[in-house]
């Protein structure tokens, strides 16, 4: 199957082709007929499967079909993402998709001023990509309306539950018309997701292309046994002695991503760290410094790093294991894509040894160790062997210190005051101001 086969306008394709692609990914060849169809969908596809070109190219094509012209302050096509970076990285494709379509887009998130955003959003926008909590606080402000609306999309859906976004989603969804296309994408279909699936999609197709809890066969996996004392040093030695130009490392803590990216300073090595204490800017800046090669090493925490889109990343570095072992498949599965080969390498201490079985149980496979001369623990990791019983995942559980990188804007919900958003309304939709919409 190729492009052209999936009844794509002129305009469309010539801007596919420019990017260098013909041939659609399996998700985007179920994804898009279906989306074309005005299906409501329901899609299990892992970052780096080619999902959001695989709704952004339908939803492109239908509005350009439907030839509705959009009015002040309303949105055609909306489409939800938990974090500032997962929403930049889908305007992007949008924006590259629809370069030769008369459309207008935008983006909002927190972080930013709001002005600018309430401003843009004043001509109306056929397509707007917003993170929840920023979408409800210009609702509030009288600054979009969704009379026009005709399609949602809520990306990375699992992600939007683990951060404790639910209440505000909900919210949202009460705004909307009741009559719209739908189409939800998760990296996995758990029972979570179905339930809330139950209150947005309708009759959908239902399609999935990443096998659970599955790694890339193209990702080369090992594991450093190392004292815990000795990972800072281990660290640079180890990208020196490799020569490896183009790293991601994980830190399970801000602070502990500001320290090391000063460490590899330290030591020589060009680094940045992103995560919820940056500023929008700072983190932009550091993500397009790392794409370019002026950086050589990006720390991240994982939600800072969550939609994080780096063509071709062929290194992974766990400085620190994950504390739920389903995060471990989505850091390496940044690497590895589109064909290309990658390397991920945990740094492991002693008392990560559960963690690590843990991963080992998740994806059905003992990785290889291989000792570093001079790091070696004191006390030598146990060995495991894989449960093949079935187990209870454990869901991730809702992030505290490094929540604001996903938009200061939307706030994890609080046990003490469940009805709470992050725009800090209690029960009801935001109220509306009576003060008229203004036209550019």
């Amino acid at each position: 199957m190729q492009f052209t086969d999936l009844r794509l306008s002129p305009a469309i394709l010539k801007a596919v082709t420019a990017q260098g692609y013909d041939t659609p990914t399996p998700i985007q060849q179920q994804a898009i007929p279906a989306v074309l169809d005005h299906q409501d969908l329901l899609a299990a596809a892992q970052t780096g499967t080619g999902k959001t070109a695989g709704f952004t190219l339908p939803l492109l094509q239908n509005l350009i079909d439907s030839k509705n012209v959009v009015k002040s302050n309303n949105v055609r096509a909306l489409v939800l993402t938990p974090t500032r970076e997962l929403a930049a990285q889908v305007q992007e494709s949008v924006e590259t998709y629809g370069q030769f379509l008369d459309l207008r887009s935008a983006v909002v998130f927190g972080g930013v001023k709001i002005n600018p955003q309430m401003l843009k959003l004043r001509r109306g926008v056929d397509i707007l990509v917003a993170t929840p909590g920023r979408l409800l606080d210009l609702y509030s402000q009288n600054a979009v309306t969704f009379s026009q609306l005709e399609v949602l999309v809520l990306d990375e859906a699992d992600r939007m539950l683990d951060m404790g976004f639910i209440r505000d989603i909900q919210k949202i969804i009460r705004l909307l018309p009741k009559q719209r296309q739908n189409l939800m994408f998760s990296a996995t279909f758990s029972d979570d997701i179905r339930e809330l699936a139950k209150t947005i999609v309708v009759n959908p197709v239902e399609v999935s292309v990443t096998p659970k809890n599955a790694a890339a066969k193209s990702v080369t996996q090992w594991v450093i046994p190392v004292e815990k004392s000795k990972k800072p040093a281990l660290l640079p030695s180890f990208i020196k002695s490799h020569h490896w130009r183009q790293v991601l490392v994980f830190s399970k803590t801000k602070h502990g991503a500001n320290r090391l990216a000063k460490k590899l300073e330290s030591s020589g090595i060009l680094a940045a760290a992103i995560h919820g204490n940056k500023s929008q800017a700072a983190r932009t800046r550091a993500l397009a410094d790392f794409k370019s090669g002026d950086v050589q090493v990006l720390v991240a925490t994982d939600i800072a790093a969550r939609g994080l889109d780096i063509s071709e990343l062929p290194h992974v570095i766990n400085y620190d294991l994950p504390n739920v072992a389903a995060d471990y498949v989505h850091r390496i599965g940044r690497t590895g894509r589109a064909g290309a080969t990658g390397e991920a390498v945990s740094f492991v201490c002693d008392e990560d040894a559960e963690l690590l079985r843990d991963v080992q149980n998740l994806i059905g496979e003992i990785l290889e160790r291989r000792p570093v001369a001079g790091f070696e623990p004191d006390k030598p990791l146990p060995e495991f062997a894989l449960n093949t019983k079935p187990k209870k995942i454990k869901k991730p559980k809702k992030p505290k210190g490094d929540s604001a990188s996903a938009d200061p804007g939307q706030k994890p919900r609080r046990a003490r005051n469940p009805n709470a958003s992050a725009s800090g309304d209690r029960s009801k939709p935001p109220s509306r101001r009576r003060t008229p919409n203004k036209s550019a």
